[in-house]
């Protein structure tokens, strides 16, 4: 066998062993998804047998029809957005502002005050919980949607962060034109830098909105009332107590998974060109 065969039949192999472990990854990453959506389907004594099958002998779409006809369900899902949406757009447009005077505005100590924002980031969150509630306790705010709304309207460090990179990548030129034209730096951000990073927005848009809507710890520290609960806490309540209904509770999680898979899709565009311009520019 010539040199160029053997060369081929080795990349051949090691291309198949290479697939065939990604593959074994991809089913250990899809088994507890394959699970939730084959008990969504199934019945709700079939749910409890045991050994576990995933091909349900039973099919029923009896738990997404009492999903769908609890209240709780869309009460918890208008509640979450509540929570998430107003001060998603508003953080994003205080963190892009920020971002943009780190960037493109030299004041004095900007590096220094630069630096000292990101040494936050290493600041665990559990330090800061017990004195946030302490004050929020004081300010008569549990049991509202304040200590989760609006911590978030002035940003995120992160997102500064992310942004900042995006708008060292934006030429100056563009800024000192808009200036030369009499344009002030809040007008030179609003008309010329804030359209130019609408993908980087639109990406932090999406981290934002996961995150706020897959949170749980902070709904569970602040909301006692059970018509003000989020999705996340309508959910573990519906799998608390003696009598789980497993069927229901994995078909919540199913409809609950879905307003941020259309979220996504509609926005995975701008996600991923976001992401690939950001570069990584001091």
């Amino acid at each position: 066998m010539k040199y160029n065969e053997k060369h081929k039949v080795r990349r051949y192999i090691v291309l198949a062993v290479n697939y065939f472990i990604l593959a074994l990854f991809c089913l250990f990453v899809l088994l507890p998804y394959l699970i939730v959506v084959s008990t969504s389907f199934k019945t709700l004594m079939e749910s409890t047998r045991i050994p576990f099958h995933f091909i349900p002998w039973e099919f029923t779409v009896d738990a997404y029809v009492q999903v769908l006809k609890t209240a709780a369900i869309w009460r918890g899902l208008l509640n979450t957005l509540i929570v998430v949406c107003p001060p998603m757009f508003v953080g994003i447009f205080t963190s892009s502002l920020s971002a943009y005077a780190f960037s493109k505005i030299q004041f004095p100590a900007s590096k220094v005050m630069f630096t000292i924002l990101l040494m936050t980031m290493m600041l665990p969150g559990v330090v800061t919980m017990v004195p946030a509630y302490v004050i929020y306790d004081l300010l008569g705010w549990i049991d509202t949607y304040w200590p989760l709304m609006l911590p978030e309207v002035f940003g995120g460090i992160s997102c500064v962060f992310y942004l900042r990179q995006y708008f060292n990548g934006l030429p100056d030129e563009l800024g000192e034109a808009a200036r030369l034209d009499g344009l002030s730096y809040f007008g030179t951000f609003i008309w010329i830098f804030l359209p130019l990073a609408k993908p980087a927005c639109v990406a932090q848009l999406i981290l934002w909105f996961v995150g706020g809507y897959n949170n749980y710890f902070g709904p569970m520290l602040y909301l006692n009332s059970e018509n003000r609960f989020t999705l996340q806490l309508v959910v573990n309540l519906m799998s608390s107590g003696f009598d789980n209904n497993w069927p229901k509770v994995m078909a919540a999680t199913i409809i609950m998974i879905v307003p941020m898979l259309i979220f996504y899709v509609t926005m995975q565009k701008y996600f991923v060109e976001g992401i690939a311009m950001s570069g990584l520019k001091a």
